[in-house]
């Protein structure tokens, strides 16, 4: 329930939105939590980048460097809900700011760290922060745009993570060849800082506003079965995608004909078709949310399927591997404000499960599509993967789509978007 005083002093756009009305245009903290998921989604992907010096520099081998982005992915899947929960009865900015906090220190630590051990446990830590600010950050955009334009204001916050895959990773890459591997994490941990002022004097206080919370209240989200379709149309619809992305490399050098040096256009290719597709399918989803969900999860189905069958030709290759951005992540913002929605009195706690599942569905995925990769299927065996888990994001979707239907009303606002 809102305030009075949020009420009154909300911007008209705001206001146009919380009665039903699409506002002319966000609030500027979404962009402020934007700026946040870019370096949230840069340094979850940087080290990608980085492999042989940091195994060069620690003396392990590239493998085993590889762990610091597993870690990484198991500290989100874990850290997004443990840490709502253990931050429930914080006021939002402050969480925000102390999350940003623990992320500049984690990667002070990874940036004068000389053990392989204490790297691994700075990147478990940086997760655990980036798991909290991607939950909290998603419910405060949410609220600010107000439910008429919460998947578009999600839409930009989740742009924001996927402007680092065309941005953020290539310059760290790049400063990292100028100044060493450490460099791209100095400067992670400056921007951690400095967003850390934008978020306290942007991210309005809510410690007066937010009614009493408790742990129970916010498990009974759990009982709610949209919530749980949700969850398994996130997983499933990241799982199609990035297990089919984790090992486009082979696909495109040993199938499609290109050389290593074009890989990296390629997939700046796919990065831009993300990017967009966060912005668009955030603002179709505000319109047509089940629509959206489920055009997304068909389109992808085909694409995957046409990556299979014409992977032996260039060109068509490259389209098709940015259509996959475009179309694969589009309906990422709509399932989020969806878990929000159907979490009830416990946004938080919904939007960090989506992150969870999310990032599961990638963990699930990227694994088995590497058991395909060496089967006879060779390097087709990814996306033959992903069509199959693409496909099945059919399922919850349209499940939740006629479960809407009979319950229209539960599409209302949800309280806890206000409490």
């Amino acid at each position: 329930m809102t305030t009075r005083g949020e009420t009154l002093d909300a911007p008209a756009d705001v206001r146009a939105s919380s009665r039903g009305q699409p506002p002319a245009r966000l609030p500027l903290v979404v962009y402020v939590l934007a700026l946040g998921t870019f370096l949230m989604g840069t340094t979850e992907f940087v080290v990608a980048g980085l492999l042989p010096e940091i195994s060069g520099d620690v003396q392990v081998s590239v493998a085993q460097a590889g762990l610091l982005i597993t870690v990484f992915a198991v500290g989100m899947i874990v850290g997004a809900p443990l840490m709502a929960m253990l931050t429930l009865r914080l006021p939002r900015r402050l969480t925000l700011i102390l999350a940003l906090g623990i992320f500049a220190a984690g990667h002070v630590i990874v940036a004068v760290a000389s053990s392989f051990a204490l790297l691994l446990a700075a990147r478990f830590l940086t997760a655990l922060a980036t798991g909290a600010f991607w939950a909290v950050a998603n419910v405060v955009a949410a609220r600010a745009a107000g439910p008429a334009a919460s998947s578009r204001a999600l839409g930009v916050v989740g742009a924001g993570a996927m402007l680092a895959n065309v941005v953020g990773v290539p310059l760290g890459a790049f400063a990292g060849q100028l100044m060493g591997w450490r460099g791209p994490f100095w400067a992670l941990a400056a921007l951690g800082t400095a967003a850390m002022v934008l978020i306290a004097r942007h991210v309005p206080h809510d410690g007066s506003g937010r009614t009493a919370v408790s742990i129970r209240s916010e498990l009974s989200a759990l009982r709610s079965g949209r919530l749980w379709l949700t969850l398994a149309a996130c997983a499933t619809t990241t799982g199609g995608v990035l297990s089919t992305y984790s090992y486009i490399s082979p696909l495109l050098t040993d199938r499609a004909g290109l050389s290593s040096g074009l890989v990296p256009l390629v997939l700046v290719g796919f990065g831009v078709g993300a990017l967009a597709g966060f912005l668009v399918g955030g603002r179709l989803g505000d319109h047509r949310p089940h629509a959206t969900t489920i055009a997304a999860a068909a389109t992808t189905t085909v694409v995957l399927s046409a990556i299979c069958l014409l992977s032996g030709y260039a060109v068509p290759t490259i389209v098709l591997v940015a259509l996959l951005g475009l179309f694969g992540l589009g309906a990422n913002p709509v399932l989020i404000s969806l878990g929000v929605r159907f979490a009830g009195q416990a946004p938080t706690l919904g939007s960090a499960l989506t992150v969870s599942a999310f990032n599961l569905g990638t963990a699930i995925g990227s694994w088995a599509a590497g058991l395909a990769l060496e089967s006879p299927l060779g390097a087709t065996g990814p996306a033959t993967v992903g069509t199959a888990i693409a496909a099945l994001t059919l399922i919850p979707t349209i499940a939740i789509a006629l479960t809407q239907r009979r319950r229209p009303a539960a599409m209302t606002p949800s309280p806890g978007l206000d409490s």
